[in-house]
């Protein structure tokens, strides 16, 4: 990767999933291939229960009393700001007391029609949930699925390259625990189910990386786990909401277009993907590999951590990004990871974790 001195490290990282309430303890259960799906009382068309990855309740800490007061949450958003209080905290545990309070770039859950969540709307009610934790004046919030959290990630990242600040965050926060959501991917046979195998397993989660320069880290006595990449953003125009015939244009240029950037000098060695299940994903991947493979190592390693903890939409970019860093930390993953996000719709992302 190219050596300037204002590209940004990863700090810290937090994170909440159905195998793990903390980043270590969700990093140990993916490491190990724990999976935590089971059956709720919702049910689907067919009146059979619906399969799921949940965090347990019992792990979710409660609303404060000015957000629960408040007239217009959704049940869904009132189990996503839960979902984000406590990997927010984790996140933001080592920062010196004496810092400013860092900006917020949050990637919600992607767009559909007539139930879009308000980004500003939502990013006032989590700072107030987890108490001003962060500068809501210079924070922004983007809806555009699984590739949004990589988007969110690659806007905090320039908070750090530019100079605008020494520390930067960026998250994400998803959960498929909703009975529109859950209706709508049912009666598009998405769901995985015995009458439906070629679908995936709705999850939740919630994880947050506290970006900062290389000068900003050394006077914080923090120690990086990694360094990042600049973004590759790119659109696939057959996606699964498109009409037009599907040839994995997307992803193939997105990664492209990232090994063309200077940014990567050594092979891929691990893979990090926001693959669910679904074919469709796979023949995706297919297509961007064999066009881009001279950029891999012949031995690299391919992880799909929905495979643990489900889909976690939207929240699946920092959680790879985490999970990334914290194997290499560790020294049980190689260095440099890949990590793409691909969304239902058009939006592909990727960008590259290297050790520092």
């Amino acid at each position: 990767m190219s050596e300037t001195s204002n590209a940004p490290v990863i700090v810290s990282v937090g994170m909440m999933t159905a195998v793990g309430l903390t980043a270590p303890e969700t990093a140990a259960s993916v490491r190990a291939s724990t999976m935590r799906f089971g059956e709720t009382p919702i049910r689907d068309h067919r009146f059979e229960p619906f399969t799921l990855a949940e965090v347990p309740e019992d792990g979710l800490p409660p609303l404060v009393e000015a957000v629960e007061r408040e007239v217009g949450l959704t049940a869904r958003e009132m189990r996503m700001l839960r979902l984000g209080t406590m990997p927010l905290i984790e996140t933001l545990a080592p920062l010196p007391s004496t810092e400013r309070p860092p900006s917020l770039a949050l990637a919600l859950p992607e767009m559909q029609p007539g139930h879009r969540i308000d980004g500003a709307a939502f990013l006032k009610r989590f700072a107030t949930q987890t108490g001003s934790r962060f500068d809501l004046a210079r924070s922004a919030a983007v809806d555009e699925g699984r590739a949004g959290a990589l988007v969110s990630v690659a806007r905090a990242s320039q908070m750090i390259r530019s100079g605008q600040a020494p520390f930067a965050l960026a998250g994400a926060i998803d959960s498929y625990r909703d009975l529109y959501v859950l209706g709508t991917l049912d009666l598009e046979e998405r769901v995985k189910s015995a009458a439906h195998l070629d679908g995936f397993i709705p999850g939740e989660g919630a994880a947050f990386v506290l970006l900062a320069s290389d000068d900003a880290a050394r006077a914080a006595k923090l120690r990086p786990l990694a360094r990042l990449t600049r973004l590759a953003l790119d659109e696939e125009p057959g996606h699964l909401y498109s009409s037009t015939a599907y040839r994995g244009e997307g992803l193939a240029k997105t990664l492209a277009q990232l090994f063309a950037s200077g940014d990567v000098r050594a092979p891929i060695a691990e893979v990090f993907s926001s693959m669910n299940g679904e074919s469709h994903w796979a023949k995706e991947w297919g297509v961007g590999f064999i066009r881009n493979r001279a950029s891999f190592l012949e031995d690299h390693g391919m992880h799909h951590p929905a495979d643990s903890f489900g889909d976690t939409g939207s929240a699946c970019g920092p959680l790879l990004v985490g999970l990334a860093a914290m194997g290499m930390r560790d020294g049980y993953r190689r260095s440099p990871s890949l990590v793409y996000c691909s969304s239902d719709r058009g939006p592909r992302a990727a960008l590259v974790v290297s050790a520092t």
